[in-house]
């Protein structure tokens, strides 16, 4: 049993999750304590609310801090690259961090569940 994705009809402008993404979602490696992955529904939300507080960004949620408002997304226009929003925050003030690909976000995540044990 795995959590539910966006299919592409609900996603803007041609968007493609990154293969990368998709294989641990496959996986089933989806909750990593602090982090998880978020299912259909909490994706859509997030992506509603997301453009109308940042409407001059095109973001993707992924996956959510639980800790924070902290969540992970891709960003169009920005190829495998992983956003960090802190989300609620005032417009120009919501980047908290980025990543160039997938697996540094997903080994950080990882490092931070470490961590947090």
């Amino acid at each position: 049993m795995g959590i539910n994705l966006l299919d592409t009809s609900q996603l803007p402008m041609d968007f493609k999750y990154p293969d990368d993404f998709l294989r641990i979602v496959r996986l089933n490696l989806v909750d990593f304590d602090l982090w998880y992955i978020m299912n259909e529904d909490q994706v859509l939300q997030r992506l509603k609310g997301l453009k109308m507080r940042y409407p001059d960004r095109l973001l993707i949620p992924f996956a959510r801090r639980d800790d924070n408002d902290d969540i992970a997304c891709f960003e169009i226009g920005k190829s495998e690259e992983v956003q960090i929003i802190h989300d609620f925050a005032s417009p120009g003030h919501e980047q908290r961090k980025s990543y160039s690909k997938f697996w540094h976000w997903f080994k950080e995540a990882i490092d931070e569940m470490i961590q947090f044990e």
